[in-house]
């Protein structure tokens, strides 16, 4: 697979792998035997990204990657992050850094290595300065606990102030055909900057698919039952892009995915999307949109038709909503 570089010299696969569904987020957990399987086929594949964050499981996800990456550890990157609270903080989040240090080491013994490549700040603490989050993490790649810091759903300010601290080499943040609210301020600052861009959700949580429709229903645990954009009124409404989508990829030879990836990676050489998911097969489909090159005609009618689609539904919950300070 193609390599790509975020921010200060991390190089990577084209696409990484977004380890979260494997144990969290999706309804239960995967057997461990399964989810160890399939992140050492991406290895097998070209993958050599790996995401993954405490608060998934909480923390069994991290144990799942170590262990499956142990065999390829100078052959990988592996990034995971730090900001939620699991002690009850009214706010859900904590960014102090005696927390972020804790944190770290925690997370060093569960993936097993001696450093993590990349520590991103799951949600901006508005009780913490950034300046000290960012402070806490250069004095971590000072003591060669982390090489390289990031950020997830941070707006422009708070990008700015972290990078003036210490570099910030990518920030995580939700981009696909369905969310595009990145384009406007995120990504030109990202540019002006050079920092790398991770868009989580590249596949609209499996909906530009085209295998979810209104009559889809989620199990116990599946986060997408609890999310408004998945409501049977939004997906209805929503189907527009799919049908969008899927136009374009029976005229590629293409499946609907490879179609959503290929059109995130012809954005910009420095965005990487971590597609995620728990079976081989769908594995096999996503990296081969790494090789799906789209046509600058594709690429029109894309951007034309999904601009005049309104998408239905906000992206999280309320009280999900207040955890991203932009």
């Amino acid at each position: 697979m193609d390599k790509r570089t975020l921010g200060n010299g991390l190089e990577v696969s084209a696409l990484g792998l977004g380890c979260m569904g494997i144990s969290h987020g999706l309804g239960p957990a995967s057997d461990r035997a399964d989810g160890v399987a399939v992140i050492r086929a991406a290895v097998e594949a070209g993958v050599t990204f790996f995401d993954t964050a405490e608060a998934y499981g909480p923390y069994v996800n991290e144990e799942v990657v170590g262990e499956a990456l142990a065999p390829y550890r100078d052959q990988v990157v592996i990034a995971t992050k730090f900001g939620f609270a699991f002690d009850g903080r009214p706010s859900g989040l904590d960014s102090r850094p005696e927390h972020i240090r804790q944190v770290a080491d925690a997370s060093l013994k569960r993936l097993g290595v001696e450093t993590i490549d990349l520590l991103y700040q799951h949600r901006v603490d508005p009780d913490v300065p950034i300046e000290d989050v960012a402070g806490t993490v250069k004095e971590l790649i000072a003591a060669g606990k982390v090489r390289h810091f990031g950020l997830s759903e941070a707006g422009v300010a708070v990008i700015r102030r972290a990078h003036a601290v210490q570099p910030v080499t990518a920030l995580q943040s939700e981009y696909s055909l369905w969310w595009r609210e990145p384009e406007a301020e995120i990504l030109p600052v990202l540019q002006e900057l050079g920092i790398g861009f991770v868009p989580f959700s590249p596949l609209g949580r499996g909906f530009l698919t085209g295998k979810i429709d209104a009559s889809t229903t989620f199990g116990k645990g599946d986060m997408r039952g609890t999310l408004p954009r998945f409501s049977v009124e939004a997906r209805e409404a929503n189907q527009a892009l799919v049908d969008l989508v899927r136009a374009v990829a029976e005229r590629r030879g293409a499946l609907p995915g490879q179609v959503a990836l290929a059109w995130i990676l012809a954005q910009q050489p420095w965005i990487v999307p971590i597609p995620g998911t728990r079976n081989i097969g769908r594995l096999t489909e996503n990296v081969a949109a790494a090789r799906l090159e789209l046509t600058a005609d594709d690429l029109a009618e894309l951007d034309g038709a999904a601009q005049r689609i309104t998408i239905q539904g906000d992206r999280y919950p309320e009280h999900m909503q207040r955890m991203i300070n932009r």
